[in-house]
């Protein structure tokens, strides 16, 4: 299987397991990186965002992984042919993910805290204000877009970036959105990053687990829909791609 749908999917459902696995590896009782803390799910954000990036590319896709990055580059090129299938496909690779992730770690589900379930396949506020949560949102994914078209402006790299770069530093954004943005939201900057996961934790037979916090759900999607739009327009404004 080739191309940029199919490309969308597997790369955006191997980021997501990577990136989700990370955290269950960190809250989850009995797992060998309990308690690893907040760097480390960082880090294994940023390094799940170069793995599906490769991913990607390998089977012929453009490697977006997130409909907020989709949106955005519709809005700068003005083609939004590729909106629909792309977000289709991230959307159907992100719940593939959340029932590998389960598999993954099939026997902590029973002696972990309902919470940390949760937070393994979504994302949730460390203090719940939904103006702030969405303000958070926005922003972080504002500055997602900005330098992640900035890695392609002919201003960073002239002629172009060296083969296999990309996605290098496109895991260093990630990381550092989450070091310095992150701590208030989980920074999901990615509507199918939260949404696939939080339908796959609603729809498999976990034990044990909580509701899947639909009344916060909307957050993590609108918040980076908006950033979206809004990053766009600054880059186009800007010129910085």
């Amino acid at each position: 299987m080739h191309g940029a749908v199919f490309g969308e999917f597997l790369g955006t459902m191997v980021m997501l397991l990577f990136g989700n696995g990370v955290v269950a590896n960190v809250v989850l009782d009995k797992s060998k990186g309990q308690n690893g803390g907040w760097i480390v799910i960082t880090a294994g954000w940023g390094f799940a965002v170069f793995c599906g990036i490769v991913v990607s590319v390998g089977v012929g896709g453009v490697a977006h992984l997130n409909p907020a990055v989709t949106i955005a580059s519709a809005i700068v090129s003005g083609d939004y042919s590729h909106v629909v299938p792309y977000v289709l496909a991230q959307m159907a690779g992100a719940i593939v993910s959340g029932v590998l992730v389960w598999l993954t770690y099939l026997p902590h589900w029973p002696v972990s805290d309902p919470d940390a379930k949760l937070a393994v396949f979504c994302t949730q506020p460390a203090i719940r204000n939904p103006f702030g949560n969405v303000m958070s949102e926005v922003i972080g994914t504002i500055m997602l877009i900005m330098i992640g078209m900035g890695l392609a402006s002919k201003g960073f790299v002239g002629s172009g970036l060296a083969p296999g770069i990309g996605p290098f530093f496109w895991g260093i954004v990630v990381w550092a959105l989450g070091l310095s943005l992150g701590g208030q939201t989980g920074y999901a900057i990615n509507p199918a990053r939260d949404l696939g996961p939080r339908i796959a934790h609603w729809l498999l037979p976990i034990a044990g687990k909580r509701d899947s916090d639909w009344g916060y759900a909307w957050v993590p999607v609108l918040g980076p829909i908006i950033g979206a739009i809004v990053g766009a327009l600054i880059v186009k404004a800007t010129g910085i791609a």
